[in-house]
């Protein structure tokens, strides 16, 4: 089963694709570009690069939220229209879960953060521990949501252990993240806190694996701030 991923949550644009044996090619950018410059051309090449036509493309998964209102838009856009003019199935994957799986390995707490403005950031938190075996399979302790980073560092500190971080919320509180939890914070090089569409790829797998798929026109984002979202649409259009 081969899978095309598309994350665009964030100002990161990246896509991928997947099989079973893995990683067959990923292209990510952090340029300041709009998605909808980015998108279609790096679906394009990925797929030239691989060799793979997208008629040999089984499934489409992609970031479904939270993150910025107009990157979700278009990379939802991008991977519906795909879908549909192919007839291929699509999957929705929690973008903060994704973000999460790139720490998969670790066995402890992860939280993804995501820089939400006004102050506040789009987190979770998640515990991969090592179940049958395997590092990756992880538990959602806490559901999505939009928080200041303070109140968040301190519900994290009850937890009592320690937290890797990742996201581009992480590098604006850095501060806040070391002071309340001091060594308990681990922070890992920002080459590695970027959302990748391989993970948002290898999800979408798995969920297709278990026959699950998304309706094409019922599939939408996830924004957390609905009121915000509508009023940007309404202003859009």
């Amino acid at each position: 089963m081969i899978i095309l991923g598309i994350e665009s949550s964030t100002p990161v644009a990246s896509v991928a694709v997947v099989s079973g044996e893995g990683l067959l090619g990923e292209i990510t950018l952090n340029v300041g570009l709009t998605h909808s410059e980015q998108l279609l051309p790096m679906v394009d090449d990925v797929l030239k690069q691989t060799r793979i036509p997208l008629t040999n493309i089984n499934g489409i998964a992609v970031a479904g939220g939270p993150g910025s209102f107009t990157g979700l838009r278009i990379g939802m856009a991008t991977a519906k229209g795909l879908a549909q003019g192919r007839n291929i199935p699509l999957v929705g994957i929690p973008t903060l879960r994704a973000l999460a799986y790139t720490q998969a390995g670790f066995q402890g707490l992860v939280s993804p953060v995501l820089n939400a403005r006004r102050g506040e950031v789009y987190t979770s938190l998640f515990n991969f521990s090592d179940k049958e075996g395997q590092l990756d399979k992880e538990e959602q302790l806490i559901e999505d949501q939009a928080i200041d980073p303070l109140t968040w560092a301190q519900t994290l500190k009850k937890k009592g252990g320690p937290v890797v971080f990742v996201g581009d919320g992480v590098g604006p509180y850095r501060d806040i993240w070391r002071e309340t939890l001091g060594a308990f914070a681990l922070l890992p090089p920002p080459v590695s806190m970027l959302p990748r569409a391989s993970t948002v790829a290898w999800l979408g797998r798995e969920r297709l694996l278990r026959n699950e798929t998304d309706d094409l026109f019922g599939l939408k984002p996830f924004y957390i701030r609905p009121v915000e979202a509508k009023v940007k649409s309404q202003a859009a259009r």
